[in-house]
């Protein structure tokens, strides 16, 4: 720019020259012809003068005189930025410029190519697995801990847990599910009767009163034994045992007050709090974040881990899919579009403001030669091209008065 600057002075000197020499050799009586080159001189000067006044007042005062409407960029900073936001939010974010924009990129479609390159997978992959890496290592234990814990018996205490409970049994009992069970326990009692058939005769006898023989309670306690392994063997081996049939229309039946009777929902309810309220019961279910932040994290680590070759598979699908269907395309553009205009509608004045206030906050000196440093250059082939042009146009008009006689 300096270059230009000296260019451009330095042709205004020679004008200059040219000017004062044509006037001596137009009075020494040199010949018409110096009254041409000093009035095309004359013209150019006027020209060069006239551009540099221009050029100057946009960045500073002119000989540093007061003069009205210079130092343009310096005294109206504030009011270029405020244009400039204007400008930008007008002509850039508007929603009609947003979507013309992106509906002539077709997002849908080039995000679908790009997806469906295996390499590209892979990458999106490693990226979402690091960001689910952080966003697990941010997370503190007992935060999550305390939510998940709140959530989950917030949950609980809110859903009456009884009529549920009533049909999956009724459910249960009418498959027969419950058989199984029944069996083992039956099968459970009878092994334990068979190992503590001593146990069982001296808790009878011991229960017998004081004034009987020994040899009576011996006795009746080896048949009390007897009866129940006798009974326990026949409920476990016959299906149709009539002990069988107690259960199920207890269970059935039970199954019916849990769905409409109010008094056995009202226990079951309480039971339910009870349970929720136990000090173990919630240190289980805040410990339970713990194993599936660590299941996670070992997961989206390892490469071949069916969490992150599950997520590969379902990007290479998606991308196949946005890149063959039409259908789909239109409506991830849709949602691009509607989010884009949501942003630029709602955010429009913050965004603009960021140049508003970005440009008040320049120091205007600093800001006038930086801005000079980036167009000056032009600029002062304006004040060359305003010698020249004005030489021109003088002579030009010189030639025309001679013409005419004046």
């Amino acid at each position: 720019m300096r270059h230009m600057k000296a260019t451009a002075t330095g042709l205004l000197l020679l004008v200059a020259l040219v000017y004062v020499l044509a006037k001596w050799a137009q009075s020494s009586g040199a010949g018409g012809w110096t009254g041409y080159v000093a009035a095309a001189a004359e013209a150019g000067m006027v020209g060069a003068l006239a551009d540099w006044f221009a050029v100057t007042a946009l960045f500073k005062r002119p000989l540093g005189l007061p003069i009205p409407h210079t130092a343009i960029i310096p005294s109206k900073k504030d009011q270029l930025g405020v244009s400039l936001g204007e400008f930008v939010g007008e002509n850039f974010l508007s929603e009609d410029v947003v979507r013309r924009r992106l509906r002539g990129v077709g997002l849908g479609s080039r995000l679908g190519a790009w997806l469906a390159e295996p390499e590209h997978a892979d990458r999106v992959t490693a990226e979402l697995s690091t960001a689910l890496r952080g966003a697990l290592t941010v997370l503190r234990d007992s935060d999550v801990q305390a939510v998940v814990g709140e959530a989950i018996t917030r949950r609980a205490d809110a859903v009456e847990i009884a009529p549920g409970l009533g049909k999956t049994l009724d459910q249960v009992v009418a498959d027969g599910g419950h058989h199984r069970a029944v069996d083992l326990v039956c099968v459970r009692a009878h092994d334990w009767l068979v190992a503590h058939g001593e146990s069982v005769m001296d808790a009878v006898e011991g229960g017998a009163p004081g004034w009987t023989p020994r040899f009576v309670d011996r006795k009746v306690g080896e048949r009390v034994y007897k009866e129940l392994l006798r009974f326990v063997t026949e409920m476990r081996d016959m299906p149709e045992h009539p002990a069988r049939g107690a259960i199920d229309r207890f269970l059935t039946d039970f199954a019916a007050d849990l769905q409409s009777d109010s008094d056995t929902r009202a226990r079951v309810e309480r039971l339910k709090s009870e349970v929720l309220g136990r000090r173990e019961v919630q240190d289980v279910i805040a410990s339970a974040w713990s194993s599936v932040r660590a299941m996670i994290v070992s997961a989206a680590e390892d490469e071949r881990s069916e969490l992150r070759l599950r997520v590969r598979a379902a990007l290479l699908s998606l991308g196949q899919r946005l890149a063959t269907d039409p259908e789909l395309q239109r409506k991830v553009d849709g949602w691009v579009e509607d989010a884009a205009v949501y942003v630029v509608t709602t955010y429009r004045s913050e965004i603009t403001s960021l140049i508003t206030e970005t440009v008040a906050g320049w120091d205007a000196e600093h800001t006038s030669k930086k801005i000079e440093a980036h167009i000056g250059r032009d600029l002062q082939f304006i004040r060359i091209n305003g010698t020249v042009v004005g030489s021109l146009a003088g002579l030009a008009i010189y030639t025309v008065s001679r013409a005419f006689g004046a």
